[in-house]
């Protein structure tokens, strides 16, 4: 923080020119001429003359207007708000530190009934117009109008430096604003501003009001007091940073914070707080010096005590937020402690006003134009980021994350966001919305805030409207352009989101008022519908065919409320749920070919039918030498995280799918059965025990159980013996295959023997001259897949299958990173998959304590939690170790020390309770050059994710792989690949009939995980490992990249077994230097041969560079 709070503060070197400025410009403003009274549209048309333009507020004079305007020089000014109270911080993305110059306008001016129908705004802007002539004719600066929400009546007149000019003040990265304000002898009452006050109540709108008597202008009312407020503020803020001598550093933090998240100005700010500077001090205020206790508070707790003077600025930020994740400014309005009774009954705000943050100085409701959902937005945010402080140990990595990291990022802050064109907006409020919130759009924003409010109720926890901060406009300009287009970002209630009905309230006649409001409200969507229980009630019934129509549910409700409410056409509300959707789902077609061959599929039938089969193995047991005790599944296809939901093909259909079609994946399961003494303690005689046993179950199952065929299958035969190579494959009736295995407990200890005392093994396979035998390097292997195979992957399918059930998003996050990575050849070949649902699981259950399904900053949908793996993924660095705690419950628990272990084949440490050496998934890889390609899309798809907030169809540009960097590229025959269909990029035409016609009978043999894709890859990468990296799509991938390892680049010493194909180096490079060695690589020998054998595969070989 030391370190932080001087980069966000003005430096007192660079103030001289602009306090050499602001002299100038003070005697340059009260030397101004007058300007004789008349009428406002003849007074602006004069100022048109110059180039200027007079901002008026609604409504409009005429120039029937009985008022009139004039100018006289100022009564005095004075330089207010947080660069007077020396409390200013820097604005987000490098904005200028804004110097407010109060400019009080002469009482003389004014009369006492220009508080109404904006009289006083006009004769504001003119004297603001005025001024903007004569300093952009006079002084050496560039002037600008600026308004805070675009609203007409805060305008104000921006000064910037020009470089090299008289008055060059650029070097303090400031700008003047100009700010004309009322002074204490005003004629207006003061009285006629409070909140339930009606001031726009002329002739030409009252036909346009709903009812006779005129409604309440509190937010009129508001802008207008704050023109009163600027020197009250200044005074009461100075007041506490004299008494705190911490303030100052707390309230720059505050800012920061805020700043970082849209709560100010910038490119995706939060609705309703710009221009909101005084409220963060205000705030701090509340805090230090506690809440009016003559004002009773309508919670359950009393009003809020002081906290004290003499805290330290991080206590002070602290409990900043703990006030603001706690209040709900709608339900509880906040009064801070004033020295004077607060000038308008408390129970006036409170009923006019739907949030109430009345300052020290009494004058106005701070939050009176901010809607309720930006303060539930506000709320969340402080409430995630108190689970922060938390959750982290690490005082960096929190520091980072608070203060230092832009949040304004819609992916990986909402659960969902819907994208508003505003521009065929078809039913806007009444002119007296237009007058009481200043804009069209301020009045429209706030209705759809309401609206959405109330239609999606108890879904969520926080709704916001994002749009860009209102920039600067010229002086010719009379207001800024309209918002062309919201974000409004939703935080989903993890209970209630997905919901299908919602109930309103029971039948009655006659009608009653909740009743006709909630027809209103839902138009003909609302229905009578009688319930199970027998109530007849109000209802609206969201109609789902799929778990991915189910989770648009918010996203359909917010579509219909804005269609209904503002005609706002469907193609205008956009999220980017749907692309990603796509992306985890076989296309219609393909679906389509499935179920017309009987086929149905999805992650619940696949646990029915391994319940089937469990229960076909559980009856055996009397055929069977030893009971069966378990079943474990240890399948992605039976824990919801495979990217594609799985689908059986039975016997009967393979004749009616072509080959692209025909990919049937295998379900691993794992067979414990009860413990015997008869096992032998020969590892190889152990194995063909196994071998035996699949045999019985083989025979057994298919004479129980019509339909299902099962077979046992041997592994590679090659080797001593010692690896678990057999297993057993079903294949039910309704066309799903499982692959088992047995674990036998002894194994391991047989193993460990084998590995230890080489003295045990046959003599021939022991020499005494090698100190590590075939034999044993064996055995060390089968004990690595045994562990991981047999008492891991069991464990971590029971832990993912547990966040599965605990965190709904957590599935869906899984499938979409593990289909993101797979796009980019990554997946499977380099990176596992159980690494990948670990990594996943972070942004769930934390890092230092086990995070509650309800805690407020675990995901609640598949594309947030996508987003913050991929945010994660940049940022980490693969030589840092990761725990990730996923077996823990919930609470607070000991976390294990990590030592980053890395080697040649993988690089990542990824450990848990169950795996504190971090090494079980990550052994194997993902090497350096896979880890930092990882890291290098990760980086680059959170750009994309960014500016998918903008556009969302820009989200399929993340599982676009781009090819130009391998030097070789093996383009497959898609037509003869059963898992084309999965491929990113699938072309429908290679499985039309057209193509491809009706399988033979000997074709239509079903081969569960038949692969050759996978099969050519992995026969490439055994024989190529010391000469090419290859990388492949696992999932329906039609090309193979490869690049050429350094290693085999330049010429060699020739030698025999060098690992690589050779040829001896051209004469023409010797002579040039370029090849140092007698032997080269033989590109063209190597590329022939992968030729050969991918024969019926490979339709080409592309070489792309030359090594």
């Amino acid at each position: 923080m030391d370190a932080l709070l001087p980069n966000v503060r003005p430096k007192e070197s660079r103030k001289a020119p602009l306090e050499r400025f602001l002299l100038t410009l003070r005697s340059h403003l009260l030397a101004l001429p007058s300007i004789r009274s008349q009428n406002p549209i003849a007074a602006a048309r004069a100022l048109s003359k110059n180039g200027v333009s007079v901002p008026f507020a609604l409504p409009n004079p005429t120039q029937e207007t009985k008022w009139t305007v004039s100018f006289e020089p100022p009564s005095d000014l004075n330089v207010v708000g947080s660069w007077a109270n020396q409390i200013n911080v820097k604005k987000k993305d490098g904005g200028h530190f804004g110097v407010d110059l109060t400019v009080e306008m002469p009482s003389s001016m004014f009369q006492e009934k220009d508080y109404l129908n904006a009289r006083y705004f006009h004769k504001r802007s003119y004297y603001l117009a005025v001024i903007a002539r004569s300093i952009s004719t006079s002084l050496q600066v560039d002037t600008f109008y600026a308004a805070a929400l675009g609203d007409p009546r805060l305008t104000v007149l921006v000064l910037r430096p020009r470089r090299g000019s008289e008055h060059d003040f650029f070097n303090s990265h400031a700008e003047v604003r100009i700010i004309p304000v009322l002074p204490p002898s005003h004629p207006i009452p003061l009285n006629r501003l409070s909140p339930s006050n009606s001031n726009v109540r002329n002739q030409s709108q009252s036909q346009l009001l709903p009812t006779s008597s005129p409604s309440p202008t509190p937010i009129y009312n508001t802008a207008l007091l704050l023109s009163t407020f600027p020197k009250l503020s200044l005074l009461s803020t100075n007041a506490l940073v004299r008494s705190s001598p911490a303030f100052s550093d707390a309230h720059a933090l505050l800012r920061i914070w805020a700043n970082q998240r849209g709560y100010g100005e910038g490119s995706m700010c939060v609705h309703g707080f710009e221009g909101k500077g005084a409220w963060w001090a205000a705030v701090l205020g509340l805090i230090i010096n506690g809440e009016d206790p003559a004002v009773g508070r309508t919670g359950k707790a009393g009003a809020r005590r002081p906290i004290g003077k003499g805290l330290s600025s991080y206590q002070l930020f602290r409990a900043s937020l703990d006030f603001l994740a706690k209040r709900d400014f709608g339900n509880d309005p906040a009064f801070v402690k004033s020295a004077n009774r607060h000038m308008f009954p408390p129970d006036e705000y409170a009923s006019k006003h739907c949030a109430v943050f009345v300052d020290a100085t009494s004058t106005l409701n701070l939050l009176a134009d901010v809607p309720l959902t930006s303060l539930d937005m506000l709320r969340y945010d402080a409430q995630q980021t108190l689970e922060q402080l938390i959750d982290s140990i690490s005082t960096d990595d929190i520091f980072t994350d608070i203060f230092l990291k832009d949040q304004t990022h819609l992916s990986k802050r909402c659960d969902a966001i819907i994208r508003v064109d505003l521009l065929r907006v078809s039913k806007y409020g009444s002119a007296v919305d237009l007058m009481e919130y200043g804009t069209p759009d301020n009045a429209l924003l706030s209705a759809v805030s309401k609206v959405l409010r109330c239609g999606l109720g108890d879904r969520v926890q926080a709704i916001a409207i994002f749009h860009p901060s209102s920039n600067v406009r010229s002086i010719s300009e009379i207001s800024g352009p309209r918002i062309a287009a919201v974000h409004i970002g939703l935080v989903y209630d993890s209970e209630n989101a997905l919901r299908l009905v919602d109930h309103g309230p029971p039948a009655s006649e006659p009608e009653t008022e909740n009743t006709k409001e909630f027809r209103q409200l839902w138009g003909d969507k609302a229905e009578l519908r009688r319930f199970k229980d027998g109530r007849i009630i109000e209802s609206v019934v969201w109609e789902v065919n799929t778990s991915d129509e189910r989770a648009h549910i918010p996203a359909s409700i917010v579509r219909h409320l804005l269609h209904l409410h503002f005609g706002i056409p469907a193609a205008d509300i956009q999220t980017i749920q749907t692309p990603f959707d796509a992306k985890l789902r076989i296309r219609d077609d393909v679906s389509r070919l499935h179920q017309t061959s009987g086929s149905f599929g999805g992650f619940k039938a696949a646990l029915s039918a391994f319940d089937g089969v469990v229960r076909n193995l559980k009856a055996l047991d009397d055929k069977l030498p030893l009971s069966l005790l378990n079943v474990s599944a240890v399948s992605e296809h039976l824990r919801y995280t495979s990217p594609f939901s799985p689908f059986p093909i039975p016997l009967s259909s393979s004749l009616a799918l072509p080959t692209p079609l025909r990919y049937l994946a295998q379900i691993p399961i794992i067979l414990e059965f009860e413990k015997s003494s008869k096992w032998p303690d020969d590892i190889c005689a152990i194995q063909n025990i196994k071998l035996a046993f699949f045999e019985t179950i083989a025979t057994a199952l298919m004479a129980s159980t019509p339909g299902l065929r099962a077979s046992v299958y041997i592994g590679d035969p090659r080797g001593l013996g010692v690896q678990d190579h057999v297993s057993l494959e079903i294949l039910t009736a309704e066309g799903w295959a499982f692959s088992a295995r047995i674990w036998h407990d002894r194994e391991a200890t047989v193993l460990e023997r084998l590995i230890a005392s080489p003295k045990t093994q046959p003599l021939f396979l022991a020499p005494s001259s090698c100190p590590i035998t075939k034999y044993q390097r064996e055995a060390r292997h089968a004990l690595d897949v045994y562990t991981r195979r047999l008492i891991h992957a069991p464990r971590h399918h029971r832990a993912v299958s547990d966040l599965s059930h605990r965190y709904a998003a957590y599935p869906g996050t899984v499938r979409l990173v593990k289909r993101w990575i797979a796009s980019h050849w990554l997946l499977g070949i380099h990176i596992t998959e159980e690494v990948v649902e670990i990594i996943c699981a972070r942004p769930f259950v934390g890092t230092n304590t086990m995070l509650p399904g309800m805690a407020v900053s675990v995901p609640r949908s598949k594309e947030r939690g996508f987003a913050l793996v991929l945010e994660f993924l940049k940022e980490w660095k693969p030589e840092d170790p990761l725990f990730v705690p996923m077996y823990e419950d919930n609470g607070s628990f000991t976390k294990p020390s990590v030592v980053a272990v890395s080697s040649k084949s993988g690089v990542w440490t990824v450990s848990t309770s169950q795996d504190k050496s971090g090494r079980m998934w990550t052994s194997c890889g993902p090497d350096a050059v896979a880890a930092h390609r990882l890291r290098a899309l990760a980086e680059e798809a959170c750009k994309i994710l960014q500016a998918a907030d903008a556009d969302p169809y820009g989200v399929k540009r993340l599982f676009s792989h781009a090819t130009d960097d391998y030097d070789i590229l093996i383009e497959l025959n898609p037509a003869v690949l059963p898992r084309y269909h999965h491929n990113v990029d699938a072309d429908p035409a290679v499985w039309s009939k057209d193509r491809l016609g009706h399988a033979t009978d000997g074709e239509a043999m079903s081969l569960p995980g038949f692969d050759p894709a996978r099969m050519l890859f992995d026969d490439l990468e055994a024989m190529y490992s010391d000469t090419l990296k290859f990388f492949f799509d696992i999932y329906g991938g039609h090309r193979i990249g490869a690049i050429w390892l350094p290693s085999v680049s330049g010429g060699h010493s020739f030698r025999t077994l060098g690992g690589f194909s050779s040829i001896p180096a051209p004469k023409e490079e010797k002579k040039k230097g370029k090849a140092k060695g007698n032997v080269v690589l033989n590109q063209k020998s190597v590329l022939d041969e992968i030729e050969r054998l991918g024969t019926g595969l490979i339709q080409k070989i592309v070489l792309r560079g030359q090594s």
